[in-house]
């Protein structure tokens, strides 16, 4: 069962894995990030927290939160953990550089709304 009370806990570590991806992938490039093994597998690990973590809000939160594209953030968290022979390095650098900052403002926003 899943509480409320622990949405904002999984909204920081969103947040928390989206930074760790800024400061793993700062001032890299596309073939840099991919041709480093240790930064690609890092940069996989944290959008699976991401996924997993937004798989873990409530029901309720995410339905009041429709803005946010819940699905497609837990679906692709089961494609790197069960797809994971099949994970693009492209797919996961337009990830980072089209989708993980826009994702940020709004979980920073979601936060200062839980601590209200």
């Amino acid at each position: 069962m899943r509480e409320q009370a622990r949405d904002i806990e999984r909204l920081w570590h969103i947040d928390e894995c989206i930074g760790h991806i800024n400061d793993f992938l700062e001032e890299k490039t596309f073939e840099e990030m991919k041709s480093d093994v240790m930064c690609f597998h890092a940069v996989v690990y944290n959008i699976m927290i991401i996924g997993e973590a937004a798989n873990m809000l409530t029901k309720e939160f995410r339905e009041e939160h429709p803005e946010t594209p819940w699905r497609d953030i837990i679906d692709m968290r089961n494609v790197l953990v069960h797809g994971y022979y099949t994970v693009s390095p492209q797919f996961v650098w337009e990830t980072y550089s089209n989708d993980l900052g826009p994702l940020r403002e709004q979980v920073k926003q979601y936060i200062d709304e839980l601590q209200k």
